[in-house]
C-alpha cells in the first residue's frame, strides 16, 4: 500500500506512558507530510515531462521517417528526371540527325538536278549555236549568190535594206566560236 502525505497528517499513535512528545511527533510528520507531497508533486511533473518527452521523441522520429521517405523520392525523382532528359537529349540528337542527313540528302538531289539542268542547256546553247551557224552560213552562200547575180558587194558597209548597217558574217560566226568556248 502507497503512503501519501494524507495518511501521514491523519496517522494517529496510540499514547503510552513515557513516549514521544506529540507536539514534536505532529510537527516531524507535518513535515515529512510536506516532503512526501513534494517528492509526489515532483514525480509527477517527471512523468508528465517524460510523456512529453516521449511524445515529443515519436514526433521527431515521425518526422525524420518522413524526411527519410521525402530525400528517398527526391533521389529517386532526380534520377528519373536525369534518365527522362538523357533519353529526350538522344531523341533530339538522333531527330537533327535525321533532319541533317534529309537536308544533305536534299541538297545532293538539287545538286545533281541544277548540274543535269545545267548540261541540258550546254548542250540546247551548244545545239542553238550550230543551227545558227548553219543557218548563218546558208545565207552568207545565198547573199554571195545573189552578190555574184549583180548585188552589191557585202563586205562594203553599205545597207541592205533594213536601215543598219550590215555585219560581216565571218565576225558574226567567231563571236559564236569565242562564246563556245568556257
Amino acid at each position: 500500500m502507497k503512503l501519501t502525505p494524507l495518511d501521514v497528517r491523519k496517522q494517529e499513535f496510540k499514547k503510552g506512558m513515557r513516549g514521544y512528545d506529540p507536539v514534536e511527533v505532529d510537527t516531524f510528520m507535518d513535515l515529512v507530510a510536506s516532503d512526501l507531497e513534494e517528492v509526489l508533486k515532483t514525480q509527477k511533473e517527471m512523468r508528465d515531462r517524460v510523456v512529453e518527452l516521449e511524445t515529443q521523441l515519436k514526433d521527431y522520429r515521425q518526422i525524420e521517417k518522413t524526411l527519410q521517405q521525402t530525400l528517398l523520392q527526391a533521389q529517386e525523382a532526380t534520377g528519373r528526371t536525369y534518365e527522362s532528359a538523357r533519353r529526350e537529349s538522344e531523341v533530339i540528337i538522333k531527330e537533327a540527325e535525321s533532319k541533317a542527313a534529309k537536308i544533305v540528302e536534299q541538297a545532293n538531289s538539287d545538286l545533281a538536278r541544277l548540274n543535269n539542268e545545267l548540261m541540258r542547256l550546254s548542250s540546247r546553247k551548244e545545239s542553238l549555236i550550230g543551227r545558227l551557224r548553219v543557218l548563218l552560213s546558208s545565207e552568207l552562200e545565198l547573199l554571195k549568190t545573189l552578190d555574184l547575180g549583180g548585188g552589191d558587194s557585202l563586205g562594203s558597209g553599205t545597207s541592205l535594206g533594213t536601215g543598219k548597217e550590215s555585219m560581216e558574217i565571218d565576225s558574226i560566226l567567231k563571236n559564236l566560236d569565242n562564246d563556245r568556248t568556257p
